[in-house]
């Protein structure tokens, strides 16, 4: 097959689907790579280096669009690229298809073949596919960087002829991938560590990084089959606010990571919690752009309330694009290999990671999630 790499048009964007090194994989695998012209360069990957590798760089956008049989892209598309797209072609990238239903009703109008990279299920055997994890894992680390940043004092014990200054303390809330990688960074700055979460099978880990764990009354229950944090009872959700309350107002920086597969961010901290916290406190807030897990986030800003800065953190990954290219390639190209391994090209939706993946497929929308957000809006599937 033909597959067609166009340039990232979502603002603020610098990765780029497919790194040269990749392009040499899927060649190798028998496929032909086209590559929009320019579309590497906000990642350092330039036009010359694909043409090494093996693609071919097309300077139209619309031909690029319809003369290949498979679309790679990191941001969910537009409608417009949508329309540009050939009927019955594949789109495997990320979707968010619960907040752009019109685009996935256009898919299926098209019977366009799509895959939603943030669909693919945390299991074992899906690692090397899982963009969600690899993203996080950048998101974590940058986090702290910000933190460091905005906090107007040392991150590490400093002893200086003008005295000591002691380290900066750092709440982490929610211990995933994200979480535990801004845990392990705060760390190497020389923070001190603590970190919070409801499930009980992270505390090892948590400690593992030298961070102290903060205990509650652990859930057995609180992921999903496939990885993902479940939604809490509002009374559960009363005793996690008061926890993390008594913690936030004793920590220089908190950075939040709490987010439930496609819902609104749950909020961790309130108004009243900032309004406690230490003057020139910073909040890094990773769930922002599903509502953030501080009340008074304001998505993509920083933002200064009662002498705290709150940083609305959006798409982190995209600003270290070198090595979050190189990281999501890897996990794009694995995921089409397992979509394509039979020469045929059959899929197999006996397969859990195909069926999880899958949101449009000949004219029909058949993930279930993505089924009853239609439904819900009196869209016909």
């Amino acid at each position: 097959m033909k597959i067609g790499i166009p340039k990232e048009i979502s603002e603020g964007e610098r990765r780029v689907a497919i790194v040269p090194k990749m392009v040499t994989q899927l060649i190798k695998y028998g496929q032909e790579v086209l590559i929009e012209t320019g579309a590497g360069e906000t990642a350092y990957f330039s036009n010359a280096e694909y043409e090494k590798a093996g693609a071919t760089v097309v300077e139209d956008t619309q031909l690029l669009y319809s003369g290949v049989d498979v679309i790679m892209k990191i941001q969910p598309p537009q409608r417009h690229e949508v329309e540009l797209m050939k009927t019955g072609s594949i789109y495997i990238g990320l979707l968010a298809p619960i907040v752009n239903l019109d685009v996935i009703q256009l898919m299926k109008e098209k019977e366009i073949t799509s895959f939603a990279m943030e669909f693919v299920p945390r299991i074992a055997r899906s690692q090397s596919m899982d963009a969600l994890s690899s993203m996080a894992s950048i998101a974590g680390y940058r986090s702290v960087l910000m933190a460091a940043q905005y906090l107007g004092k040392y991150f590490p014990l400093m002893m200086t002829a003008a005295g000591t200054i002691p380290p900066a303390k750092v709440l982490v809330i929610g211990a995933g991938v994200a979480g535990l990688q801004a845990i392990a960074t705060a760390r190497r700055l020389g923070a001190k560590v603590e970190a919070f979460d409801t499930r009980p099978a992270v505390k090892e880990q948590v400690k593992s990084l030298g961070a102290q764990f903060i205990e509650m009354e652990l859930v057995e229950d609180a992921e999903t089959a496939t990885g993902y944090a479940k939604e809490m009872t509002d009374e559960f959700m009363k005793k996690e606010r008061e926890i993390i309350g008594s913690r936030t107002a004793q920590n220089h920086v908190v950075i939040t990571t709490a987010q439930i597969f496609g819902k609104k961010a749950p909020i961790l901290i309130t108004e009243e919690m900032v309004k406690k916290m230490q003057k020139g406190s910073v909040i890094i807030d990773l769930a922002a752009e599903q509502g953030g897990n501080c009340e008074l986030t304001e998505s993509g800003k920083n933002i200064n309330k009662y002498g705290v800065t709150i940083c609305g953190a959006v798409n982190l990954s995209s600003t270290l694009p070198i090595d979050a290219s190189r990281m999501y390639s890897r996990n794009i190209t694995h995921f089409y290999r397992h979509l394509y391994k039979i020469k045929d090209g059959a899929l197999d939706f006996e397969d859990e990671i195909t069926k999880n993946s899958c949101v449009t497929y000949k004219g029909k929308i058949v993930n279930e999630t993505v089924k009853k957000a239609l439904q819900k809006g009196g869209t016909n599937t």
